[in-house]
């Protein structure tokens, strides 16, 4: 029956309790009694959905239970209650009952019907027979029992009984809506005296104390009128106590209730308010609410006024913060201790320890005695602003004052000294703290372990961790992370892993700062594969990312070029609710650029714009960057104004982005047009500017125009950073000019500088290429004995010159130094394959090969390219083949360089077939052959007499701008120069002519200058009558020509040329006809002047580099330009 009364009513089937009533009138009262009983002990299991359903059912049965309870009198239970009554009213009635057969006859629903019965007499007396009935037989009392006696006890004002009840109550555990309900239906039964309010007040206050603060605050919002309203003051402190615990949602639902059932604000709600607002940010209307008090005649007091300073204070607006503090002397209110404390601690937290120092004067000068706090602050201050002596000397101040220094005072100091690296001094105020009395807590071990480790001293992190197990201190999280950040700054990645692995066992859960740590030290060490297994251990550890750690696996993919994994992330970030920001979104965006994607690119910058987040000067700079990078300089002007227009930077920080960009990208003629038209502008060139550029000029081996730059700076006033000395350092080294790079790198110290781990690695890398081995390795163990981290590029480029050397027993210890700090990259192995490739040592190669495998480094085309060309050059085509296939079955793409060291082991080993075959594989996958490959594949038609194919290949050459090498020329003039061979090649080119096909011009130039060249100048003269006859060449075409341009490069070249040879060249390439459209541009005082502009043709542009004149007034021609 208990169940289909309760399907009824979910159902809806009945329209409200009274139907339902009507419906089981007609059951047995002792049925329904025993209905009531199972409802009472099963009703918080019914699911919580049908919350509102089940408390009508509640209200309703209550009613019902105190109708069916007058009916019991009549049956066995009547007699039960009639007797029990008539013994209560006896003094000695616990002995009566206990002799009697009672104990038997009890039961929950008749110690509610007892207390039904006798709700006029002693309330005590019920109290003491309803502990009795629970402590004597361990009845567990119903919901409604405990709501009779409550409402009974405030009836006699025995509130702290009456509370003691309520407690009794909440400890069982019911649903707050049913305790509320409960009452609410026994307030309307049994209130005699108006005491509904107290008994709201005792309940809500009651699950406060037991820390219940949201089933506190669900009682009150179970309210449907002020019939059962707390008072004003259990409302205050129910705000306050939410206010506290910081549950924001909960505390204005509460606020907007007291609204609803007309409760009138006074002062201490108004404080409230005023606190809540400045809690969300909402000072503005903290100030608003002030004004309306004023309106309505409620005087903010002293404690309104402090919660307003403190909120101001949170928002950094000091200024008014300290104005209103002014303005409470009018309104005849004194600041006191609290209201200066607030306000010292605000300036503090905003790098104002000095001001805050000035406040604490005025305090003082007020007859005002400052507390632990108050100096506890402004030491924390001037720890935070690097300022220890004054830190130290408020510490003494303090003392001074008598005032004790405590646990937080000393955390202070501690944490401030560890900050800037005096670790003697942190170690001293441990001893004084220790000697005072007071026991350091692993917090504070924590901050000389972060200490010792900032200071890459992990020998003396170690013993103070020993230490702090040994006193009985654990570590926490924080220690931990210490520990594992500093591993992780100087690139000992495994280290860190395996105090991970330690922390695990010492049952302390790693955070979230813990593994995002973790993987950005994998992700710097370029360990990719590794940083998301870290990351998937972390969530199936329990651990969720947050956005920052999305965004340092993100950032480290994107930079990896690894975009298209990063979406993965990015899209699984999404799905959880996390919102990407500004660096998530940069991230994925210069990543995009990078890759050349820029239409994609473009669409994430629309999303980001949409959910309202504007571009900053990274995601400009990637797309400056990917337009430059792909030679659309126009794309990226219009960037760059955007960035003006949109006031990202100021002007000349963007520009130093347009000019890093350019220079970045090797447009150096665009940077150092943006660079004059930065100074026509007015604005004066950093060093970050100038550096830009140097750094441009330095990687295109221009060392005369970094160096002028260099000079022209510190002429400026610019002082070089460290980044600029790394430039032109690692310029020098590139170019082999170490002794002068040497120069720079101690000049560095003497200009006050630093060397850092990049200036270290350049020399390093100059020297190791340079067969330096022992400077390399001096600086290298000076690197470690100043602390500086060796990062896995300058173990590579140490490891490189050891293997250059053949010290591979060196290179390899290395390697293992490599292994244990977890920073092997695939770089270390492709490096040291090489090696042993080069030493003839297979079998150690191919051992280092498993290793990457079975460290998770997997191996790249560059890795399979070596291996493929070590057993090519030893002619074994076989396992060089399986490499060729197992290298593909990884879904590695071979490169030209893979294709050309199979072509030439082919060559070597005479098979022609699977050479040729070989080939057209290459052109069928898109691989594009380089001069290497042509010049491979033309010699070997040759060698077959095969003119029309090597015809063919030349003009493929030709058309890409590229040319063959020196020896294969030879070649094929030798040939040529032998009568039967070059006989075949006229009749060839007759052939191609009758067929329609024809050579291109530039094919016909190069094999005629070749012949002019190797003095067969009769058989240049029999081809370029032909290609003459056959209009493949001008007509005006003579041999003369081809004796005044040496250019080996398609027109590239570096030869001096007068003006009147540069005119030679202008009116050789006029002579191309109308079928072509030539414009021959001429450099006259840095203006380019266009000349002899003709009819429509293809497109394809042939540059004459630095081609300058024999005399000071003569032009310089600057390029050839051919368009369609």
């Amino acid at each position: 029956m208990f169940f289909f009364l309760v399907l009824v009513v979910l159902r809806g089937n009945y329209s409200s309790p009274l139907s339902l009533f009507c419906y089981s009138s007609s059951c047995y009262a002792k049925t329904f009694t025993k209905i009531m009983g199972f409802w009472n002990h099963h009703l918080r299991l019914l699911p919580h959905r049908k919350h509102t359903r089940l408390r009508t059912i509640s209200l309703f049965l209550s009613s019902c239970r105190f109708f069916t309870t007058l009916k019991i009198f009549n049956g066995e239970n009547g007699e039960t209650v009639e007797e029990i009554s008539k013994l209560l009213k006896h003094n000695n009635w616990s002995i009566l009952m206990g002799s009697s057969d009672i104990i038997k006859k009890l039961n929950p629903d008749v110690v509610q019907s007892v207390l039904h019965h006798n709700q006029f007499s002693d309330p005590i007396r019920l109290l003491g027979f309803f502990n009795w009935s629970h402590s004597q037989l361990g009845i567990h009392h119903n919901l409604f029992s405990f709501s009779i006696l409550a409402v009974l006890l405030c009836n006699s004002s025995c509130f702290p009984l009456a509370n003691g009840v309520i407690e009794c109550l909440i400890d069982t555990r019911p649903p707050s809506y049913m305790v509320f309900d409960s009452l609410a239906s026994c307030v309307r039964e049994y209130n005699k005296c108006d005491s509904s309010s107290v008994i709201f007040d005792i309940v809500i206050n009651a699950y406060k104390k037991m820390g219940l603060l949201k089933e506190a605050a669900d009682v009150f919002l179970c309210i449907k009128d002020n019939d059962f309203c707390p008072s004003l003051v259990c409302c205050n402190s129910l705000l306050s106590d939410l206010l506290k615990k910081n549950m924001m949602g909960l505390f204005w639902r509460v606020y907007d209730k007291m609204l609803a059932v007309n409760l009138v604000p006074d002062i201490y709600t108004y404080t409230n308010l005023i606190s809540g607002l400045c809690k969300e940010g909402k000072v503005e209307e903290g100030k608003n609410v002030i004004v309306e008090m004023e309106e309505k005649g409620i005087i903010p007091n002293l404690v309104t006024y402090n919660v307003l300073i403190n909120g101001l204070c949170r928002s950094k607006a000091l200024d008014e913060a300290l104005e209103l503090k002014r303005s409470m002397a009018e309104k005849g209110l004194t600041p006191d201790s609290y209201t200066y404390s607030i306000l010292i601690d605000g300036f503090c937290k905003n790098k104002k320890a000095w001001e805050a120092k000035l406040l604490l004067a005025e305090m003082v000068g007020r007859g005002l005695k400052p507390n632990h706090v108050t100096y506890t602050s402004l030491i924390d201050g001037f720890m935070k602003q690097g300022d220890v002596i004054e830190a130290l000397k408020i510490k003494d101040e303090m003392i001074a004052c008598g005032i004790k220094l405590n646990f937080v005072t000393y955390a202070a100091l501690i944490s401030g000294v560890c900050r800037i690296g005096d670790m003697e001094k942190g170690k001293g105020l441990l001893f004084e703290m220790i000697r005072l009395g007071l026991s350091p807590s692993s917090q504070i071990y924590s901050y000389l372990i972060e200490g010792y480790c900032r200071e890459n001293k992990m020998e003396a992190a170690y013993e103070l961790l020993a230490e702090m197990k040994s006193m009985n201190f654990s570590p926490t999280a924080f220690t931990f992370n210490a520990i594992i950040n500093a591993l992780c700054h100087v690139r000992n990645v495994q280290c860190a892993y395996n105090v991970l692995q330690e922390m695990v066992v010492c049952g302390v859960k790693p955070n979230v700062v813990t593994y995002t740590t973790l993987i950005k030290g994998y992700v710097h060490g370029g360990n990719l594969e590794e940083a998301m297994r870290i990351f998937e251990e972390m969530k199936e550890k329990g651990t969720l990312p947050d956005v920052f750690c999305y965004n340092t696996l993100v950032m480290g993919l994107c930079k990896g070029g690894k975009t298209g994994v990063a979406i993965s992330y990015f899209d699984e970030m999404v799905e959880r609710g996390l919102k990407p920001d500004a660096y998530t979104y940069g991230a994925l965006i210069h990543g995009y650029c990078k890759d050349g994607e820029m239409k994609t690119a473009s669409r994430y910058l629309e999303v980001m714009s949409r959910c309202g987040i504007k571009p900053n000067d990274v995601v400009y700079a990637a797309f400056i960057d990917g337009h430059c990078k792909e030679g659309n300089i126009a794309e990226a002007l219009s960037s760059f104004e955007d960035m003006l227009r949109q006031k990202v930077l100021p002007d000349l920080l963007a520009y130093s982005v347009l000019i890093h960009s350019l220079a970045k990208n090797g447009k150096m003629q665009e940077a150092s047009q943006a660079f004059i038209e930065l100074r026509a502008k007015c604005l004066v060139p950093d060093v970050y500017t100038y550096s830009s550029l140097i750094s441009g000029y330095s990687k295109q081996g221009d060392m005369i125009k970094a160096l002028e730059l260099f000079e022209e700076m510190k002429r400026e006033g610019v002082h070089p950073n460290i980044v600029t000395y790394n430039s032109l350092i690692n310029g020098l080294c590139k170019f082999g000019e170490v002794e002068r790079a040497q120069e720079l790198f101690c000049e560095v110290t003497t200009k006050g500088l630093v060397p850092n781990s990049v200036t270290y690695a350049t020399m390093i890398d100059g020297y190791s290429k340079c067969g330096n081995l022992k400077e390399a390795f001096r600086l290298f163990d000076e690197m470690q004995l100043k602390g500086i981290p060796c990062d896995s590029f300058v173990y590579n480029a140490i490891i490189d010159g050891c293997s250059r050397k053949g010290d591979l027993e060196k290179a390899l210890s290395l390697y293992q130094e490599m292994r244990h700090k977890g920073i092997a990259s695939i770089h270390t192995f492709n490096t040291l394959i090489y090696g042993f490739c080069k030493s003839n040592q297979s079998a150690e190669a191919f051992k280092l090969l498993q290793d990457m495998i079975e460290m998770n480094i997997a191996p790249t085309n560059v890795t399979y390219t070596i291996l493929i060309d070590h057993h090519c050059k030893l002619g074994m085509m076989e396992e060089a083949e399986d490499l060729f296939y197992e290298m593909q079955n990884r879904n590695l793409k071979p490169t030209t360089i893979t294709y050309a060291s199979l072509l030439n082991g082919y060559n070597r080993t005479g098979n022609g077939l699977k050479l040729i075959s070989l080939f057209n594989n290459l052109l069928t996958s898109g691989v594009m052959p380089d001069e290497v490959v042509y010049s491979l594949m033309v010699d070997t038609y040759r060698r077959e007499g095969n003119w029309k194919r090597v015809f063919q290949m030349m003009d493929e050459l030709s058309l890409k701008g590229l040319t063959l090498k020196e020896n294969v020329w030879d070649s094929l003039v030798e040939t040529l120069s032998q009568k039967d061979q070059f006989s075949e090649v006229l009749q060839l080119l007759d052939d191609m002519e009758q067929q329609g096909l024809m050579l291109s011009s530039s094919t016909c130039m190069n094999l005629i200058r070749a012949l002019c060249q190797s003095r067969h100048s009769d058989k240049a003269a029999k081809v370029l009558d032909t290609v003459i006859q056959f209009r493949w060449v001008p007509n005006c075409t003579s041999l003369n020509d081809f004796n005044q341009i040496h250019d080996q490069d398609n027109f590239q070249s570096s030869d001096s040329l007068s003006g009147q040879r540069a005119l030679n060249v202008a009116n050789l390439v006029e002579g191309f006809g109308k079928d072509y459209m030539f414009s021959l541009h001429v450099e006259k005082d840095r203006e380019e002047v266009p000349l002899w502009p003709s009819a429509a043709g293809f497109c394809y542009t042939v540059k004459i580099m630095f081609l300058q004149s024999a005399h000071i007034s003569c032009l310089n021609v600057a390029s050839v330009q051919v368009a369609d």
